[in-house]
């Protein structure tokens, strides 16, 4: 594999810098650009400048050319020759994600973060943004524009997809963070380096699969409100990483359904698991659930009538079905929240029982006196799309986990 060409320090040597700075510790802050030399350099001084400033850390700015065909090349290459602070990295091949892979991947920094070189971020979130992985408090940390403390400026068209996004990341995912595109993260290097051999993708989806698969092998990551004005000049094809990032949604989902544990299993316990193992657990629960029910309907149906059979034979295997899927499904323990748990699972019941025995009052209505055996298969067929309906509800409200929190 081709070497990107390297221009500047790779690491600060005895530079000046602020008494308050702790020379210690190294954070290591990559730029991607592509066709960017009429900003470039306007936004890396600025960068270096507030940094400079008021970061009371080392730092090295690393500008990732990706493939530019302008002279965006020339310019870093300058820069990382004028500012001690600056190296540059050129790459053949075009995506963000592969620049951020190369530069993280190879960094000597005890911290990596990246943002975008419009700079549409706060800089003022920065410490804040990187302060809990030098603690060791975290192990990945985002800015979140979707978060109540933000203050953002973009069009609707631009906000409506975002949340949208987001709210399909939370409901086919179970993600728990908020805002997964926004250009301005970071990561502990030692973390980050064991999570690139699991990431698939180079391009916009990688901030996404990389959050994901951190969630899925327990790591903790912190949000950071963000103050974020939206860049008019931006070049983003918006259809097109949406789509992008539909396949890559798409790929993580079956990846999820061939590999339920994946990397870091011994800490996955502490997340809710991802959808395919959500999926398969719930389909086993509900197996049993269905056997229990069924059983406890023909029981009961020898000494009462269809529809209170069906009420109680629905009721005692939902109070067990909500325990199980709490605990094997969506991986709560504890008591904490049990009870509500269970009164919200008792909802999802309720609408259950609606749809059941709205079911079986339509068959005797439209066939009198129909045999057990027609009412069971009526029963079976209207609690199964009860059943989808329960798991929706399960997942993205009742075990939510952004509720818990």
């Amino acid at each position: 594999m081709t070497q990107p060409a390297t221009r500047g320090a790779t690491l600060p040597g005895p530079l000046p810098t602020r008494e308050t700075r702790v020379r210690t510790r190294l954070v290591e802050v990559v730029v991607p650009v592509y066709n960017e030399q009429h900003t470039v350099e306007t936004c890396v001084r600025r960068l270096q400048a507030y940094l400079d400033e008021t970061f009371p850390y080392d730092y090295l700015i690393t500008i990732a050319d990706n493939a530019s065909v302008d002279g965006t090349w020339e310019v870093a290459t300058r820069l990382s020759e004028e500012l001690p602070r600056v190296r540059a990295v050129h790459l053949a091949l075009k995506g963000r994600g592969r620049a951020l892979r190369q530069v993280w991947g190879a960094s000597e920094a005890d911290v990596v973060a990246y943002m975008d070189v419009d700079l549409s971020t706060g800089l003022e979130a920065f410490l804040p943004l990187v302060a809990p992985l030098l603690s060791g408090h975290s192990d990945l940390a985002i800015g979140s524009r979707l978060h109540h403390g933000s203050a953002v400026t973009r069009g609707p068209k631009r906000e409506l997809i975002s949340r949208g996004y987001n709210l399909l990341l939370r409901a086919t995912m179970a993600a728990r963070f908020s805002d997964a595109q926004c250009g301005f993260k970071a990561g502990r290097t030692e973390v980050v380096k064991r999570l690139l051999d699991e990431v698939e993708d180079n391009a916009w989806f990688f901030d996404t699969e990389l959050l994901l698969l951190a969630e899925r092998t327990g790591l903790r990551i912190h949000e950071v409100p963000v103050d974020w004005v939206d860049d008019p000049d931006s070049r983003v094809d918006v259809v097109r990483t949406a789509l992008d990032d539909l396949r890559g949604m798409a790929r993580i989902a079956r990846r999820s359904l061939t590999r339920p544990g994946g990397a870091g299993t011994a800490r996955a316990e502490r997340l809710p698991p991802g959808l395919g193992w959500q999926l398969a657990s719930f389909a086993v629960v509900g197996t049993v659930s269905t056997l229990a029910y069924v059983l406890l309907f023909l029981g009961l149906r020898q000494l009462m009538p269809a529809l209170p059979a069906n009420a109680l034979a629905l009721g005692a295997t939902a109070v067990a079905n909500t325990a199980a899927n709490r605990r094997f499904t969506f991986g709560v323990t504890g008591r904490r929240d049990a009870l509500r748990h269970q009164v919200e699972g008792g909802i999802a019941f309720l609408i259950g029982l609606v749809l059941s025995s709205g079911a079986i009052g339509l068959l005797h209505a439209v066939r009198p006196g129909v045999g057990h055996g027609v009412e069971l298969a009526v029963l079976v067929g209207a609690n199964a799309v009860a059943t989808v309906l329960r798991f929706l509800l399960l997942r993205v409200w009742v075990f939510n986990p952004r509720r818990g929190r």
